[in-house]
């Protein structure tokens, strides 16, 4: 345990390096530019290249001890920030004001790697609970990583504002470059057991993508629980698209900053519950009824536009995702081998990420082609204007609440499936899967 808080430490500070350099862009992007189009662009982009560099970095965890890995992402990132730096010294002020500017679009997808490089860690760092952790703690200490996310969010949902306010992304760079140091020689310095790497496809640095794919259909229900967490991220898209537009029709952008970031603190709370608790016999039970408050909290939060409505249900929907994430983690850390841990997780995050660009790009466009024009104009001022309300706020509000009640419907179809079922009792006994032809880890 001393070794596995040591490497959530580490973690702390290497992520909340990366996502600060990644919200400082975003912020500096449009505070110089103005343009609401390449933003949009960069987080097209971002989300676009985590979707498709998930398995690649799956491969690598597993063909690689863990520290390995978790330092080159850290050097990676190092050596990108560095080179950013001198750009950003190096060209002119007037460079950044121009969203036409070819420097500007060669410095984003420049810092945009050095914050991808980190996700090869968030993948090593799961297959490591796997390795440090008891099978009976695993889930607490899947928790606690949800406890580090929330830290990390509430950090840099407190810094990222100022440090591009004070002096553009001078000293983003700087504080990552220095963090970055920090973070690499910290766990250089430290002992990470881990056995000889085993490669079941006897082939050293290959992606393999037919042989994980034929151990995630191996085992019952995986293949479901991963399209299930794609379609919730579809619908999770939405929240992408649409939060920030709902939360400045009733709030200022100083009090949005403000509530956003004392509302990233569910994610500590959600996390420091599993800690405690855990997600009892079965985490994917625990999954479902996660998602099932979920979509209920999505159906009713923007019900009346009320900016406490909005915030108390942001504020549950928050604390509840942790529990997705560490079962989700619980589970495959079971039922998948070691050896094949690290594919997984990538599999599984490209596949998952690849569902909310599709949603974010296409849900601004479907709202204000039809659900503003509903709730403005339209029959649904008629129908139920008169206690939902009208406007072009409705029509946002409208999509959130029509978005729980498909998800709410979709959680329940799921749990009755024979897919849950089987995940269930693969979970709950220490059968030997014969496809796999070994024990679970």
């Amino acid at each position: 345990m001393k070794t596995f808080y040591q490497i959530l430490g580490n973690t702390l500070l290497a992520n909340v390096t990366n996502m600060t350099v990644w919200f400082a862009m975003i912020f500096f992007i449009y505070l110089e530019t103005h343009s609401v189009t390449a933003t949009s662009i960069v987080s097209g982009i971002y989300l676009v290249a985590v979707a498709v560099s998930g398995i690649w970095f799956g491969s690598l965890v597993d063909h690689n001890k863990k520290k390995n890995v978790m330092l080159l992402s850290g050097f990676v990132s190092l050596v990108i920030y560095s080179i950013g730096f001198v750009v950003y010294i190096t060209a002119p002020a007037e460079t950044w004001k121009d969203p036409t500017s070819t420097t500007l679009w060669m410095f984003v997808p420049l810092l945009l790697l050095g914050v991808i490089a980190g996700n090869l860690r968030g993948i090593a760092l799961p297959t490591l609970v796997t390795i440090l952790i008891p099978e009976d703690s695993r889930d607490k200490a899947n928790g606690l990583v949800g406890t580090t996310t929330g830290i990390i969010f509430l950090i840099t949902s407190a810094i990222s504002g100022f440090l591009v306010g004070h002096s553009g992304m001078y000293l983003v760079l700087i504080l990552a470059m220095v963090v970055m140091t920090l973070s690499i020689a910290h766990l250089f310095s430290m002992n990470i057991p881990e056995n000889e790497i085993v490669h079941l496809d006897g082939k050293l640095g290959k992606v393999d993508l037919r042989g994980t794919f034929a151990v995630v259909v191996a085992i019952p229900g995986m293949i479901a629980l991963i399209f299930f967490t794609t379609f919730n991220n579809f619908l999770g898209g939405v929240f992408m698209g649409l939060m920030d537009a709902y939360g400045l029709s009733l709030v200022s952008v100083q009090v949005w900053g403000v509530l956003w970031a004392v509302l990233s603190c569910g994610f500590i709370v959600g996390g420091l519950f599993i800690a405690k608790w855990g997600l009892g016999k079965n985490p994917l039970f625990a999954m479902f009824a996660a998602n099932i408050v979920i979509w209920i909290i999505s159906s009713v939060f923007t019900i009346q536009p009320s900016i406490v409505l909005l915030s108390i249900g942001m504020f549950i929907y928050i604390s509840v995702v942790p529990f997705i994430e560490a079962a989700e983690h619980t589970i495959i850390q079971k039922v998948v081998p070691l050896e094949r841990q690290g594919r997984v997780f990538g599999f599984a995050q490209s596949v998952e990420m690849s569902a909310s660009p599709l949603t974010t790009f296409m849900i601004g466009p479907i709202t204000e082609l039809f659900f503003i024009p509903f709730m403005t104009t339209g029959m649904g001022v008629g129908l139920i204007g008169n206690w939902f309300g009208t406007g072009a706020d409705r029509g946002i509000a409208l999509v959130f609440t029509v978005t729980g009640i498909i998800g709410l419907i979709v959680t329940l179809i799921a749990m009755r499936t024979k897919y849950y079922h089987l995940l269930s009792k693969r979970y709950t006994t220490d059968e030997i899967n014969p496809a796999l032809g070994m024990e679970p880890s």
